[in-house]
């Protein structure tokens, strides 16, 4: 599955992330409660579910898989503050569940509280060397500090995971091709093309590519399937702060905008 709101979630796109408690905890009455906001949650109910998590919460204070899935909510509704003070006692609660970590850094770099993100993920990935999440994200982070050394480093491990989303394989050609290895970010981008189509990003990212490298007939057929699949990628705010393209790949991008414009 091709589904760009995953991203929303490791750079702030809308997807929730779920914490399914291992205990028996949440089967504490009125469990009809839990199960209804945890529907909710996953329905994109997120103002009735934030009201069910805390009335679950009033009656049962330290079930952390109901704080950590609060917290999730709080941040989607634009309360990053409130999601990490819940993640903040759900791993106080739980310190042995890596969901709350994973979710706090989410918040955290909604915040652009870039370090503690990192130390976040970094914590998840010393007892879980695999997670793709977390190796996704810190790839993000690294990104956003500018180091895009470190990002296409994570990105790769990222996307050769067995669980790889086609995010992080285009997000590590984005790294290849912020550090100039144009012929290399091409092929990878072209190889997540082949299979994945109608992949806004990839598209978008080969226009840019093909632009810079002057085949501007290639780079708008390209760009036509990308604005017809994700019209944001006209905007370099949202390129660079939400979807967190490196820069030479969204200065391209838009400066190949800017000619089709003219």
């Amino acid at each position: 599955m091709i589904n760009i709101r995953v991203l929303k979630v490791l750079i702030l796109l809308s997807i929730v992330l779920i914490f399914v408690p291992f205990s028996s905890e949440a089967k504490v009455l009125p469990k009809f409660l839990f199960d209804k906001a945890l529907q909710e949650s996953k329905d994109g109910d997120f103002v009735q579910a934030e009201k069910d998590w805390t009335n679950y919460l009033n009656d049962n204070p330290n079930d952390a898989a109901a704080l950590s899935n609060r917290g999730n909510i709080r941040l989607t509704l634009g309360d990053p503050q409130g999601a990490i003070k819940d993640h903040n006692k759900a791993i106080e609660i739980s310190p042995e569940d890596l969901d709350p970590y994973l979710n706090r850094g989410i918040a955290e770099e909604a915040l652009k509280l870039w370090e503690d993100a990192s130390n976040d993920y970094r914590y998840i990935l010393k007892k879980n060397p695999k997670d793709v999440s977390a190796l996704y994200n810190l790839g993000n982070v690294m990104g956003s500090m500018d180091n895009w050394i470190e990002a296409k480093k994570l990105f790769s491990q990222a996307a050769s995971s067995n669980n790889a989303i086609a995010m992080a394989r285009s997000s590590e050609a984005l790294a290849i091709y912020q550090l100039g290895d144009y012929e290399l970010a091409e092929k990878k981008i072209r190889i997540l093309i082949r299979k994945y189509p109608l992949f806004a990003d990839a598209r978008a990212a080969l226009s840019a590519l093909l632009w810079r490298k002057g085949f501007i007939g290639e780079a708008e057929s390209n760009w036509a399937a990308a604005a017809g699949l994700d019209i944001r990628y006209r905007e370099k705010n949202w390129l660079l702060n939400i979807r967190r393209w490196p820069p030479i790949p969204s200065n391209d991008l838009i400066s190949f905008l800017a000619l089709e414009n003219r």
